[in-house]
Parts: structure tokens; C-alpha cells; sequence
């Protein structure tokens, strides 16, 4: 906190005065992050597409957010510690979750507004879909933050290309019999 203060050239005490911890502070510039995503998903939403379209334009999305805005993803990975949440306060942390459900939001009602249009299927809870979609990115895009060589070169993968497919994959297997049929060139 000293450090930050001295390059804010403010006195540590007025730091303390907006955040309680660096941790709390940490969180802040996280959330700009998720602000970042929040407006480049919004962007995609405005654009006039299918909404199986605009679901694959998401994952598109998310993965450019990665490429461009590296150390904001990263910050990401430190929320997800449940020892993080300990040092935290509360205040942060509902902020947080306010800045967190904004963008889950947009992706769960994208999906519900799939099965209302009848190109998901009812059965499929929005929920869980989003889930899957957000583990399947991540999984591979930390991979590549951490690995891609290894990935590329001994094993023979290009991780863009796998997150690429795995989106296919996962929007083939949610969507109806008659969607497939009609966006047959979104999962080919």
C-alpha cells in the first residue's frame, strides 16, 4: 500500500480512506476489467445477428478480451481464490458480484432468449450452459496464457483452434434439431 500511495502521491491513510486492504484495492482494478468485458460483450449484443450468432460472437469475444487485455484476465484468476474472499470486504465483495453478474447476465439471458426462439433446446438449463461455455474458455485460454508452446510444439495442438471448436461443440449440442439444420455452417 505504501508503494501504490507513493505513485498515486497520495498519504497511505487516504488509500485506506477508499479501500480497506490492497486486496480491496486489487479487486477495484479487477472490476475495471469486468467493465471492459461488459462493453465489448454489450457491443456484440447491439450488432444485428441470430442469436446462436451472437452466442458464438461472445465466445469470439472473450477470447479477443484475453488477447488484448491480458493482465485484466489475469486479475481475474485472483478472485476465483476462496482465500481471497477471506481478506476482502464486504462492500467489495458485493460490488464485485454486482460487476460479476452483469456480464454472467448477459450470456444467461442470451441463452434463454435461444430457447424462447426455439434454436436451444427447452430442456437445457441457461445457467449450466454458461457455465460450460465460461469453463471451456477459460480452461484453454489459460493454457495458452501458460503453455501454448508445450500445447503447440509436443503435443501437435493449436489451442486457438481447440477453443474454437469446443464453442462449435458446445452451441451444436444445445441447439434443436431444426437450428441445426438452419445454421448448419456455425458447427461445420
Amino acid at each position: 500500500m505504501d508503494e501504490i500511495a507513493d505513485a498515486a502521491e497520495l498519504s497511505k491513510g487516504t488509500l485506506y480512506l477508499y479501500y480497506k486492504s490492497k486486496e480491496d484495492l486489487y479487486l477495484a482494478v479487477m472490476m475495471r476489467g469486468m467493465d471492459v468485458l461488459y462493453e465489448i460483450f454489450s457491443r456484440v449484443l447491439s450488432a444485428d445477428h441470430p442469436t446462436l450468432k451472437t452466442i458464438a460472437n461472445l465466445g469470439e469475444a472473450y477470447y479477443e478480451f484475453f488477447k488484448e487485455h491480458r493482465n485484466y484476465y489475469r486479475m481475474f484468476y485472483f478472485f476465483e481464490n476462496p482465500q481471497v474472499h477471506k481478506q476482502v470486504s464486504e462492500g467489495m465483495l458485493q460490488t464485485c458480484a454486482g460487476h460479476n453478474g452483469k456480464v454472467w447476465a448477459i450470456i444467461i439471458d442470451l441463452i434463454n432468449r435461444g430457447i424462447e426462439e426455439g434454436v436451444i433446446q427447452e430442456d437445457i438449463d441457461p445457467k449450466q450452459a454458461a457455465v460450460i461455455l465460461w469453463a471451456t474458455s477459460n480452461g484453454l485460454m489459460r493454457q495458452m496464457d501458460r503453455e501454448d508452446t508445450y500445447w503447440s510444439e509436443a503435443m501437435g495442438v493449436n489451442l486457438e483452434d481447440a477453443l474454437r471448436k469446443g464453442h462449435a461443440m458446445i452451441l451444436q449440442a444445445m441447439m434443436t434439431e431444426e437450428a441445426k439444420m438452419k445454421y448448419h455452417e456455425m458447427i461445420a
